[in-house]
């Protein structure tokens, strides 16, 4: 292994600095995206007791007990139930943005990282093409093997680049959709929260 990362020339150095942030950014969503990170399940069965309820109390004391996303969400909702719903949305739908904004922290990072992986390969391979090259030109054909094993040097690059590209484009594509899901279902929680308290208020 050291011996295929040394023969990559300099640009293996950039790409094995670029697996490592990958890597770091794909265990730190990986723990930030948990479900139970997000919505936990306390905060939901607090929730349904609301319903059942219409006491908005017991909530409060779970997000503040739990703070997640979704305990953000409630609680700014809970605490502008005297606001009209239309502004009550209004401030929660501006928290929410940035509730997601924070989920998504990172993944733009491993989106970059997938395109540029397979280029800075390709770039490292030019660039020992072009030594190669050079090489030979210098100091003759002489044997051919020497010309294969250092053409598969050069393509060492190319190899790394696209074993970095693909576990990150897996990566990004699966917290991409889970960020997705999560959004959803944040938002399907706060709209039954924010319908059933005001309907309840107009009834009463």
């Amino acid at each position: 292994m050291l011996d295929f990362l040394v023969a990559g020339g300099p640009f293996m150095v950039l790409l094995v600095l670029t697996s490592v942030v990958a890597l770091a950014f794909i265990i730190e969503r990986g723990f930030a995206l948990r479900w139970r990170r997000v919505i936990p399940g306390p905060l939901s069965a607090a929730v349904e007791t609301t319903y059942t309820t219409g006491d908005a109390e017991p909530l409060k004391q779970a997000c503040q007990a739990h703070p997640s996303p979704l305990s953000r969400l409630l609680l700014l909702a809970a605490e502008h139930l005297a606001w009209t719903k239309p502004e009550n949305q209004d401030a929660l739908q501006t928290q929410a943005r940035h509730e997601v904004l924070k989920l998504e922290r990172g993944l733009v990072v491993l989106e970059v990282i997938v395109g540029i992986s397979p280029l800075l390969g390709l770039v490292g391979t030019i660039h020992g093409l072009i030594t190669l090259f050079g090489d030979i030109g210098r100091a003759g054909l002489g044997d051919s093997s020497v010309v294969a094993r250092g053409i598969g040097i050069a393509l060492n690059t190319t190899l790394a680049g696209l074993l970095i590209a693909v576990p990150s484009l897996v990566a990004w594509s699966y917290f991409t959709k889970k960020v997705e899901v999560l959004t959803a279902e944040m938002e399907l929680i706060c709209d039954e929260f924010l319908r059933f308290h005001y309907r309840r208020r107009k009834k009463a």
